[in-house]
């Protein structure tokens, strides 16, 4: 008997099977939807216990698909997977580092479908913590947990912007390295 229940929403049905084929029967129940508003639906009927999205699919996107889940505290934490082939478009709209959900580039083997179903599990687990953190209404949870996710993300741009500072000095430390070492050498 199947323990988990993945819904896969992809429009690729090589994919579908794929997955479907890469797991095994015994552990994990695998229910498909071939485009957004079938996989919407599903997420809210089939009470998967994870979520494999494909960022790009028709009727309904991804993206979109993406958006909705984010809204709603029933389906936030749900471990998400997101897959795609071309991973530069995903990050035009959700930059990495990826904090509470995993990706899993196209094509795929079975090692990295695993590994990323271990990293969609571990980085739902994150996101409960935040969640059960805050012991507030739904809505306020949510605005509470974009404010701390902020926080966090102003911190890690404050790191980036040292850390270029820091490179840029020791860029022209080495720059007068190297000249200093031309003019002796001539």
């Amino acid at each position: 008997m199947a323990t988990h229940r993945i819904l896969v929403i992809d429009d690729s049905m090589v994919i579908r099977k794929t997955v479907k084929d890469m797991l095994p029967e015994d552990t994990f129940q695998v229910i498909e939807a071939k485009d957004g508003i079938q996989g919407m639906d599903l997420i809210a009927n089939a009470n998967p216990d994870l979520i494999m999205l494909d960022f790009f699919l028709p009727k309904m996107s991804g993206w979109e698909v993406y958006q909705q889940i984010q809204k709603d505290m029933r389906y936030k934490t749900i471990p998400l997977l997101l897959m795609s082939g071309r991973k530069d478009e995903v990050t035009e709209k959700i930059p990495e580092p990826f904090e509470f959900f995993a990706f899993l580039e196209k094509p795929f083997a079975q090692p990295q479908l695993i590994d990323a179903i271990r990293d969609a599990m571990e980085k739902s687990k994150t996101l409960s913590r935040y969640i059960d953190k805050i012991s507030v209404p739904e809505v306020a949870a949510s605005e509470q947990i974009n404010a701390v996710m902020a926080e966090e993300i102003e911190a890690l741009n404050a790191k980036v912007a040292k850390m270029e500072a820091e490179m840029i000095t020791i860029k022209k430390q080495f720059n007068k390295l190297v000249n200093f070492i031309k003019h002796k050498l001539k």
